[in-house]
């Protein structure tokens, strides 16, 4: 699968195998393994603590599993038997909660942020780029003229990948905000390759920028605690309470189809426009100067 696979996700399925499945299984012939044995081999894996002490989540612990159903089923297809894995559900994991930003949240971060951050947070809240993709965004990737920002990479453990899937790469039509902001960030950074990055041109560790600068400035704030991939759901439901077309939002977060936005963002869905960007604009006159 390694051609098939981004480097990080091969590199992250290698160390599931060598630390949780090759201590487990390695030894023993597929034909031995048993459907009880991989019922207890996943209950065994909710008594292993995390790097904070605390158990290992339902994904995590899908996650580790799934390199394992691929093997015994890779295994059954080549040889004519049937999986052990066979009837084996994931857990069911938590839908994780939307917790976008009001705009006087937005507004109260942007007017706070460090300077040099803040045309980053713009582009974050009113884009809904995902980090990857904001992080791993280039100059030559930026259409003034049209308005328009094309994505075409992210930036994963500090490597330059193709987008997440087919329906992510697209374009973004700009604002007037974030198109304003892209102007002056050229000034800062035109001379270099990425958009956003550090002093010497080096793409930005979003690591650091959560620690150093997102949760400092939500606690001087006096702001709920929250990933910055919030951001992106603010957009989303910014975009919804504008009234703009379901359609053209889902093209603009890199949706494929409009059933995500509904089932995660459905109670922020007013009354309809068709009017693409342009109630967006009105809702964003605060930043008219």
């Amino acid at each position: 699968m390694k051609i098939q696979w981004r480097s990080t996700h091969y590199t992250t399925t290698t160390i599931t195998i060598d630390k949780y499945l090759l201590p487990a299984f390695g030894e023993k012939e597929i034909s031995l393994i048993s459907k009880s044995d991989i019922l207890q081999f996943r209950s065994g894996l909710s008594d292993i603590k995390g790097r904070k002490g605390a158990s290992l989540s339902p994904s995590r612990v899908n996650h580790i599993m799934n390199p394992l159903r691929m093997i015994l089923n890779e295994a059954a297809s080549r040889y004519n038997f049937t999986s052990p894995y066979h009837g084996i559900k994931s857990l069911k994991v938590p839908r994780t909660d939307v917790e976008p930003f009001s705009m006087d949240e937005v507004r109260t971060i942007i007017d706070t942020v460090r300077p040099d951050f803040r045309n980053y947070f713009i582009l974050r809240f009113f884009t809904g780029m995902r980090t990857s993709e904001i992080d791993g965004l280039l100059w030559e990737h930026i259409d003034f003229a049209s308005r328009k920002i094309n994505i075409r990479q992210a930036l994963v453990a500090g490597e330059v990948v193709y987008t997440k899937n087919d329906g992510s790469f697209r374009e973004i039509d700009m604002s007037t905000p974030v198109y304003e902001a892209l102007l002056d960030q050229k000034k800062a950074t035109g001379e270099f390759k990425f958009v956003f990055c550090s002093r010497n041109g080096t793409p930005l560790n979003h690591n650091n920028v959560t620690n150093r600068v997102w949760f400092p400035l939500l606690r001087h704030l006096e702001l709920r605690k929250r990933r910055p991939y919030q951001t992106r759901h603010t957009a989303a439901t910014l975009w919804l309470a504008a009234g703009e077309n379901p359609e053209w939002i889902a093209r603009q977060m890199g949706h494929t189809t409009t059933e995500m936005l509904f089932r995660v963002y459905s109670r922020y869905v007013p009354n309809l426009t068709r009017k693409d960007g342009s109630a967006f604009e009105r809702l964003l006159g605060w930043f008219q100067k």
